[in-house]
This record gives C-alpha cells, sequence and structure tokens, in this order.
C-alpha cells in the first residue's frame, strides 16, 4: 500500500474522523496503547517508527498530516536516544537533509516523557537510570544544534534538565502503577492541552 501510494499519490484520498495523530517511539508502548483499544477510545491515530522511524514512515506521516490537518504529538523516552528520535521527526536527518520537504514534521509536539515527570508522577528511584558517559555526550552534542535554540528553545531547556539531573527513564516505567496508567491518565491529561492549543 505504501509503495502504491508513493508511486501514485493522485489514486488515494484519506478520511478520517480522527482528532489528532499520536507518534510512539516504541512498539511495545504501541501495543500497550492496542491492548487498551487507546485509538477507539480517544478517536486518534497511533504511529510507530519501532524505535528511529524510517523514511516511509516519515513520509506516510507526513502525507497524514497534509490530508487530514489535525495535530500530531509525540512520545519517546526520557532519554537522549529519544530525544533523538523526536528531532528527526521534528526536523529531518542530516543524511535526507535534501527530502526534508517530504519527511519533516514541523507541527509535531512533544508529549513527554519529560525528566520532571519522574518527580511529579511519583515513578520509584529504582526507575531512574544514570545518564552514561555515551548518554552525556550524546546530549551535549545535541544542545550544539542550533535548531534547538531558533526553533524549540523550550525542548532545550528540556534537555538541558535532562543532563542536569543526569537521569534516565523509559515511557513502560510511567506504568508502573497500573497498566493502564498511561492510557486513562498520562496521555489524556497531556493531549488535552497540546490538542487543544493546536485546534483552537
Amino acid at each position: 500500500m505504501l509503495g502504491t501510494y508513493f508511486g501514485w499519490p493522485h489514486l488515494f484520498k484519506f478520511l478520517s474522523v480522527a482528532r489528532y495523530i499520536l507518534v510512539v517511539e516504541k512498539e511495545s508502548v504501541f501495543q500497550r496503547l492496542a491492548n487498551d483499544r487507546f485509538c477507539s477510545a480517544n478517536q486518534c491515530i497511533v504511529i510507530t517508527g519501532r524505535g528511529y522511524p524510517d523514511i516511509p514512515t516519515r513520509r506516510f506521516l507526513r502525507v497524514l498530516i497534509d490530508n487530514l490537518h489535525i495535530p500530531v504529538c509525540c512520545l519517546v523516552d526520557s532519554d537522549p536516544y529519544g530525544f533523538d528520535i523526536l528531532t528527526t521527526y521534528r526536523f529531518g536527518s542530516m543524511q535526507m537533509a535534501h527530502d526534508a520537504k517530504f519527511l519533516r514534521i514541523p507541527e509535531i509536539c512533544w508529549l513527554g516523557a519529560f525528566t520532571s515527570d519522574a518527580a511529579k508522577y511519583n515513578l520509584p528511584s529504582h526507575c531512574l537510570l544514570p545518564l552514561t558517559a555515551e548518554d552525556k555526550k550524546r546530549t551535549e552534542a545535541m544542545l550544539h544544534r542550533c535548531y534547538l535554540q531558533n526553533e524549540e528553545p523550550q525542548w532545550r531547556l528540556e534537555l538541558e534538565f535532562m543532563l542536569e539531573k543526569g537521569v534516565k527513564f523509559e515511557i513502560e516505567a510511567l506504568s508502573l502503577h497500573a497498566l493502564s496508567f498511561l492510557s486513562e491518565e498520562y496521555l489524556p491529561s497531556k493531549i488535552q492541552a497540546e490538542v487543544h492549543a493546536q485546534l483552537f
């Protein structure tokens, strides 16, 4: 279907009752949301790139947004790799800079997970892992990217806070107290504010 679409874009029209698109970093989180019937309960589309997104995933997401004109949000791990995945969706990759128009998602908003969520949602200490030397090196390198200062300064502040606290955690840690916490509490509260802001 994707291959056919990219070859013959004039043959397809997209219709959906979805109110927004949610992009999640990991397949395990995607499956958790599927088990909780998150899409039906929240009238949305959920997509995962299974880590760093490939070109078809990013292109398909771009096409959906261009056709449906609905907000798009992203949920990634609270670690340097999650942040790098987020920026790949938002700004594209250096390797594919020539196709940035078709692959970048400037509209995407970052729902979390944030370093501050650890305290806000009372995550126990064993869920928090110290940033490794490689994590810190990667984070410092990302802080030098000019677009974080020019286009998304708040994202830069979040990244600096992660480095200051020196900890990271995975999305799944948010479901420690209840399997449905992510679907029934965390995401709805985050999305309500972000989607409302984009729609109105």
